[in-house]
């Protein structure tokens, strides 16, 4: 006999389904079409597990957030009864009996009755064994930064810009100090600092400043500032998909923000206010905006409460969203570590080379490798690192630190992850010694590399002091760095600047410690300069015949000639003459007319 045909089904919009948050509240329970659904936000071991009951009063008794008897091995899980839509087994009758299925769900936190050491407790908000992460100790850690900037003005050296204001994030650790980043506060004249749920600003000091690692330190000297705080811990490097959160003070509102995610990638990146490349986290924020304006230099958690890093620049792209980056801690101990050992930031060290991969075959035959032998090539190495007494290019680069580096340049990082060898460099503090081999003409040889700072032929920063200037009859020389290609570009810099400066940028070495790009920056227009107005951002090579060294070395030149006329030598061909005399003379008056104190700035003086 057929089974009698299902109901008809009901008109009219269907049941709603419950919602799942993340917010720890109290057991809530909500009537849904005579079906109950008991929702509470739960922390999950390493696997989700799942229970089907027909017997609700089985549930609600086997497991309640605490460990005991009767809850299937499921620790610090709390109930989610969910009813399960009503379906009908082949040739069941009458109305099918509702199913409530018992679900472990993952967030963020743990739900501990005491918390272990090294994690952060969480406390009651009222509700039924449930927190709330806004309660954690830690976030009382989290502080605002308050800061006045004044920032140089490059096309005007001998005059700073109009002062502004900025505020960012900062976290409290050991030792009375305060971590940010360094562009939270770049050539600061005023911080301040303010703890969570308080109405008073303390003025701090700056510690330190690392530009490359974008990194400050900053500490309080009024006592009442470090009552009732507990330092912020640091945990282990997160690995992928790990859930972290962003707690700082972003763009659009005075409270402490909350940002969820998951770390997406670890790998050597590009920090955009150092100008250099260190081990960097990407995560995936799943909430707003990776890194809103304001959330720079906030911690980042991971879910046992400790900070795996800072939160620092989010990638700006049409075919990319809510992509932020944190300072992984390995970075942040090594800014630490070094300020410790010696009183300041000293910054992290390079080999001071230029590599090539060996990916090709017939090109690792013809420099002499053998099948088993794995390595990269050296193109070039800066004539003032360290590593230019001992490397030559076309050396193959074979390990570092005795740790064997691939034909693309990696070395083994964690299981199942590979990463760029500039990592180890950049573990090195400045001063040391690595031992590296090498094979030159189908022999092996070994070293050691003294390891040093990066000097650049164009700085990327100037970190914190007044740019240099010359000025001679109201031609005004300057030095090229980075902040003034920004000054006078803007931030598409390297793609407005002009083409030769943009190639020494990117290509050219300094061939000794002191060296600088000098240009002729301006000229201020007056009778004496005639015909050279439109000389603008132009290299000068030479002065008399003389190559010119850096800055000082012109203005020492220009001062001591005795000869009739002075002459510069610019690229592209271009000369500049003047009659010594002459020059000399209205330089003064040109002061006068534009308000400038002096010919050339202090640094230039001594």
């Amino acid at each position: 006999m057929d089974a009698p045909p299902p109901p008809p089904r009901k008109r009219g919009r269907p049941a709603k389904h419950a919602k799942l948050g993340n917010h720890g509240s109290a057991l809530v329970t909500t009537q849904l079409n005579s079906r109950t659904v008991v929702a509470a936000v739960v922390g999950l071991p390493d696997t989700a597990t799942a229970a089907i009951s027909n017997n609700k009063k089985d549930i609600s008794n086997s497991n309640n957030g605490r460990k005991g008897e009767g809850n299937n091995g499921m620790e610090d899980v709390e109930m989610m009864e969910q009813t399960i839509p009503p379906g009908r087994r082949p040739g069941q009758r009458g109305r099918p009996r509702k199913k409530t299925v018992l679900m472990a769900v993952p967030v963020l936190f743990p739900t501990p009755m005491e918390s272990p050491r090294g994690h952060a407790p969480l406390y009651d908000d009222g509700g039924v064994g449930n927190e709330d992460v806004k309660d954690a100790p830690f976030m009382d850690a989290v502080v605002k930064v308050f800061c006045v900037h004044t920032e140089p003005n490059f096309s005007l050296p001998w005059q700073r810009k109009r002062q502004f204001s900025s505020n960012s994030s900062g976290f409290i650790i050991n030792d009375r100090r305060v971590l940010t980043n360094a562009h939270s506060v770049e050539h600061h004249t005023q911080v301040k600092v303010k703890k969570r749920g308080s109405d008073t600003k303390y003025l701090a000091t700056v510690l330190a400043i690392g530009t490359e690692c974008d990194i400050a330190m900053l500490t309080v000297s009024n006592d009442e500032f470090w009552e009732d705080v507990m330092p912020v811990e640091f945990g282990s490097l997160p690995r992928l998909q790990d859930a972290v959160t962003v707690v700082g003070y972003p763009i659009g509102g005075d409270t402490i923000s909350v940002t969820s995610g998951v770390v997406s990638r670890i790998e050597v990146t590009s920090y955009v206010h150092g100008a250099t490349e260190l081990l960097g986290v990407q995560a995936s924020l799943c909430i707003d905006a990776a890194i809103n304006a304001g959330n720079s230099g906030g911690p980042a958690f991971n879910d046992r409460g400790e900070c795996v890093g800072i939160a620092f620049q989010s990638l700006k792209h049409d075919d990319a969203e809510n992509i932020g980056y944190v300072i992984p801690t390995p970075v942040i101990n090594h800014f630490i570590t070094d300020y410790v050992r010696n009183g300041d930031y000293t910054g992290f060290p390079i080999l001071g080379i230029e590599w090539q991969k060996m990916e090709n075959p017939d090109l690792r035959k013809a420099l002499g490798m053998s099948a088993n032998q794995k390595g990269v090539r050296i193109r070039r190495v800066e004539p003032t690192a360290p590593a230019a007494k001992q490397l030559q290019s076309s050396d193959i680069l074979l390990s570092f630190d005795g740790i064997d580096i691939a034909n693309d340049g990696t070395v083994p990082f964690r299981h199942g992850e590979r990463i760029g060898f500039s990592y180890l460099v950049s573990q090195k503090y400045t001063g040391e010694s690595a031992r590296v081999r090498i094979l030159r003409e189908s022999k092996i040889k070994e070293c050691d590399i003294h390891l040093a700072n990066h000097k650049r032929l164009v700085p990327a920063h100037i970190k914190g002091k007044p740019p240099s200037y010359y000025i001679l009859a109201g031609i005004v020389f300057a030095a090229i760095s980075v902040p003034y290609l920004r000054s006078e570009y803007g931030k598409d810099y390297d793609y407005d600047a002009p083409v030769k400066l943009l190639d020494k940028l990117l290509h050219a070495m300094s061939q000794t410690e002191e060296e600088q790009l000098v240009v002729v920056s301006q000229v201020l227009v007056a009778d004496i300069n005639i015909g050279y107005e439109d000389i603008v951002n132009t290299q000068v090579l030479a002065f008399n015949g003389t190559p010119v060294r850096n800055l000082k070395h012109l203005a020492n030149m220009v001062e001591t000639c005795d000869g009739q006329f002075l002459r510069f030598d610019l690229e592209y061909q271009q000369i500049v003459v003047l009659e010594a005399a002459a020059a000399k003379a209205a330089t003064p008056e040109i002061l006068s007319t534009h308000c400038i104190p002096s010919a050339m700035s202090d640094d230039l003086k001594t």
